[in-house]
């Protein structure tokens, strides 16, 4: 069960595309009924047939849960095993989840709604490539740019709000999605000639144009990328291409590209998959799969106060330390 729903602002698109936002704003209105669904029986998987749209493709619409305990990156304790026994998944769980229970953080416990189980196979990690199951190394020059940015960060860090992270000034949470601390829900709308990739997290809404005109020019950069869509059998593919500078996918670069596959493989679980590949940034491409759960959960609009107000106040403040009776005040 979510416990934690936020409201953010909402954005505006273009014409063309109201009639689906028009679907999407009435579904992502809160409702009364939190309860995740329940699994599916195997009798029911066995009888399950694909339900497909009226124009025939897949139907992907619905909320879908992605929380999990599975982490991105396999821990070193599981070093060279891609499962894990049915023991070795609940004595994993037992310690992972109180050591998360103790943990001070600035929300309450009760608020936070991290998955509390490994994956259905008890996969050690939502990497799949590599082997390790581990991000590959950086290049030198990717080494390089995450230093420059951390000294700009600390030398001009409070000059400008144009300085702060996406994450602090509200404007994105960054994409795919992954398990987080809360929100972990996925909306998925679907018209012939587009695909709504809405996240519960802050208010990222991405419209898949399926089969559309191809990128924009690689000189436009978008906070979430240009994505295009197309049908691979019963696999929805969506190639994301020109990822704004600031934008930066772990640090990636605006040469990023990001290959994900839809594809739902019974009555309540899609099987997300992801690649990231980026030359400039990545040794080797690398990918990572995880289950989407269909759930009865609403999913709510998201508030960023971070934005509205921390922000504010700590450029309020390094504008004091820049005063110089400021800075003698303190030294008295």
């Amino acid at each position: 069960m979510q416990l934690s729903r936020e409201v953010h602002r909402s954005s505006s698109v273009t014409g063309r595309i109201a009639p689906v936002l028009v679907v999407l704003v009435s579904l992502i209105a809160p409702v009364t009924g939190l309860a995740q669904s329940s699994p599916a029986t195997d009798a029911t998987t066995l009888s399950w047939q694909m339900p497909r749209t009226a124009w025939g493709v897949p139907d992907l619409q619905g909320t879908w849960d992605y929380r999990t305990l599975t982490p991105l990156e396999r821990p070193a304790e599981f070093e060279g095993k891609e499962f894990v026994s049915v023991t070795e998944a609940s004595d994993y769980e037992l310690r992972a989840n109180a050591k998360r229970d103790a943990r001070q953080t600035v929300h309450a416990v009760w608020w936070l709604d991290y998955g509390s189980e490994l994956t259905t196979d008890r996969r050690t990690s939502l990497i799949v490539s590599p082997s390790t199951g581990r991000i590959p190394p950086m290049t030198d020059q990717a080494i390089a740019r995450a230093e420059a940015r951390r000294e700009m960060r600390r030398q001009h860090g409070d000059e400008s709000y144009e300085n702060r992270g996406l994450t602090e000034r509200c404007i994105s949470f960054g994409f795919p999605p992954l398990p987080g601390a809360y929100n972990n829900n996925y909306l998925i709308l679907q018209t012939p000639e587009h695909v709504v990739l809405f996240s519960e997290m802050i208010h990222d809404t991405r419209i898949v144009p399926i089969d559309g005109p191809g990128h924009v020019p690689g000189n436009i950069g978008l906070w979430s990328g240009d994505q295009r869509g197309h049908w691979e059998g019963d696999t929805l593919v969506v190639v994301t291409k020109n990822v704004a500078s600031r934008a930066q996918y772990r640090g990636s670069t605006k040469h990023l590209e990001l290959v994900e596959r839809f594809t739902r493989v019974g009555p309540e679980t899609i099987k997300y998959e992801a690649t990231f590949n980026d030359p400039m940034t990545w040794t080797e491409p690398w990918a990572l799969t995880m289950p989407l759960v269909k759930t009865d959960s609403a999913t709510y609009e998201y508030a960023c106060h971070e934005g509205n107000y921390g922000l504010e106040n700590i450029l309020h403040n390094a504008r004091y330390e820049d005063n110089p009776d400021y800075k003698d005040e303190l030294s008295k």
